[in-house]
């Protein structure tokens, strides 16, 4: 999610299938880390008289997650009225796979009502408690048992202002990074437990239904319409998209035969028409840099919201309409903020981090080849060495302000997207440019490939790019990298002894996101 802004047209950037990993690794280091949540489960086994909220122990989302269970899939139905004001009516079918004794299972749920909750096909009791669904099961779970939960809740749009729903010109749309998946549907809600999402969407005529992965078919009953889509490979419940709205859906070919489909306002599809022709050229300039395209499909959705930001929901990105209807902004500006969200499917969507305080991960590299395509596409007007000398003079001033870029500072009361700064994205590639300088170019590109290819579909640390670094540069970067990683204080530049860190520099660039 890039911070930029369109105030002026100045391109400077403001504050912003399977295979599956071994889900209860996953799980289980994270609990290791997480001594408090650890505790809350035990009580929990031993039937503690009083359920509360648990989570995995994220240092920056302590309460995202839960623990002893691993999702394997989500069944997502959803009944939309046409009315933005009107809670839909939802079904949300988990299945999961028990990785502890659990006489109660936690759920990260919140703004809507839960009508009934089943087990294993037998009525369970349910709870609210803070932004947790606490759920008793007829009978207790046992390690290794298969879970299947049948949640049946309503789903509320109204005063969506923090995430979850967002309301468009035509309908609805949704944003639900870092933490506000569970706004809209029951779930664990922690990037660490991918699974995979059959959708179920039944809408008034009229209305195009559009979500992640491929369209399996649909059926008209009276006066709706019912759509069905399933995502192939796992997906983090932060990426999870529907768009709801008197949308045209553009389809075309891309790279390999990949199927790409669009989803604009259909009043404007013809003048929307040239920015969606450029997808098929980025997704080729992408597989060049990184590997083939890492999903089933790919689009951008163009939403006529006034959002503030962009953002990588898996295999079909979020963009603010009028993003693409500014003169004043440099086409080629607009162009690499395509690139920023489409490289996000390589990197923090196929390759997702394992806790928040990974999403250096995501960003910098959106940033890396956000940045590198701008330097090709503006024709010398926005070179990547000004740029990253640009961030070296800014950085220490980033990193007092919002921490380094692996140990962020936890999010501001009540602006939880205030994790995004500009240290996680130009300060974040930063980080990148200094390795590419230690290790030279060629291994640097060996070992981007390298990263996406053994971690596709999974999930990762940063101790795991450390360590991938270390390997293919034949010498320990550890030391190097938990510097730039960490440090509270901006290290020096390999091959620039002329850069310097601005002294007393004000944070430039703050405020929310504006592209993930």
């Amino acid at each position: 999610m890039p911070f930029t802004s369109r105030r002026t047209a100045s391109p400077t950037r403001q504050a912003p299938g399977r295979p599956r990993p071994a889900a209860p690794h996953r799980l289980a280091a994270l609990r290791r880390a997480a001594p408090a949540a650890l505790a809350v489960g035990a009580l929990l086994a031993a039937g503690a008289p009083e359920p509360g909220p648990q989570g995995i122990g994220d240092r920056l989302y302590p309460h995202l997650g839960n623990p002893g269970y691993d999702v394997d899939a989500y069944d997502i139905a959803l009944k939309y009225s046409g009315k933005n004001d009107v809670p839909l009516d939802a079904v949300t079918t988990i299945t999961a796979r028990a990785t502890d004794h659990l006489d109660r299972v936690n759920l990260d749920f919140t703004r809507g009502a839960v009508r009934s909750v089943e087990v294993n096909g037998l009525p369970a009791r349910h709870a609210t408690h803070g932004e947790d669904l606490v759920v008793t099961p007829a009978h207790p779970v046992e390690p290794g048992q298969v879970l299947r939960i049948v949640v049946r809740h309503t789903s509320d749009p109204k005063g969506a202002k923090d995430g979850g729903w967002i309301r468009t010109g035509d309908g609805l749309v949704m944003a639900n990074q870092a933490d506000a998946a569970h706004r809209v549907f029951p779930s664990n809600d922690h990037p660490s437990d991918k699974a995979v999402f059959t959708f179920r969407i039944t809408a008034p005529r009229g209305v195009t239904a559009v979500a992640n992965g491929l369209p399996l078919g649909r059926s008209a009953r009276g006066p709706a319409t019912t759509w069905t889509y399933r995502s192939l490979h796992p997906m983090a419940t932060e990426l999870v998209q529907v768009s709801l709205g008197r949308s045209a859906v553009v389809r075309r070919q891309g790279p390999h035969g990949l199927p790409l489909r669009d989803v604009v306002p259909a009043a404007e599809r013809t003048k929307l028409e040239p920015w969606l022709a450029k997808t098929p050229g980025q997704i080729a300039w992408l597989e060049r840099q990184v590997g083939r395209y890492p999903f089933e499909t790919y689009g951008v959705l163009l939403a006529d919201a006034a959002t503030g930001f962009e953002l990588e929901t898996q295999t079909l990105s979020l963009f603010e309409k009028r993003l693409f209807t500014m003169d004043r902004i440099p086409a080629w500006y607009v162009e690499s903020l395509m690139v920023h969200e489409l490289a996000h499917q390589w990197f923090g969507d196929s390759v997702s981090p394992r806790t928040w305080s990974d999403v250096w991960l995501n960003e910098s590299h959106a940033t890396w080849y956000e940045a590198l395509y701008a330097d090709r596409a503006s024709k010398g007007k926005a070179p990547m060495e000004q740029r990253m000398k640009r961030a070296y003079e800014q950085s220490d001033a980033w990193r007092a302000t919002g921490g380094p870029p692996a140990a962020p500072k936890i999010p501001e009361k009540g602006q939880k997207v205030s994790l995004f700064r500009p240290v996680i994205y130009d300060g974040s590639a930063l980080a990148l440019y200094a390795l590419r300088e230690r290790m030279g170019a060629a291994a640097f590109d060996r070992l981007e490939r390298s990263w996406f290819a053994q971690h596709r579909d999974g999930v990762v640390g940063t101790g795991d790019f450390i360590a991938l670094a270390s390997r293919i540069h034949g010498k320990d970067l550890s030391g190097f990298l938990h510097a730039w990683l960490y440090d509270t204080r901006t290290p020096p530049m390999p091959g620039h002894p002329d850069w310097h860190v601005k002294k007393d520099q004000k944070e430039t660039g703050s405020g929310k996101a504006r592209s993930s």
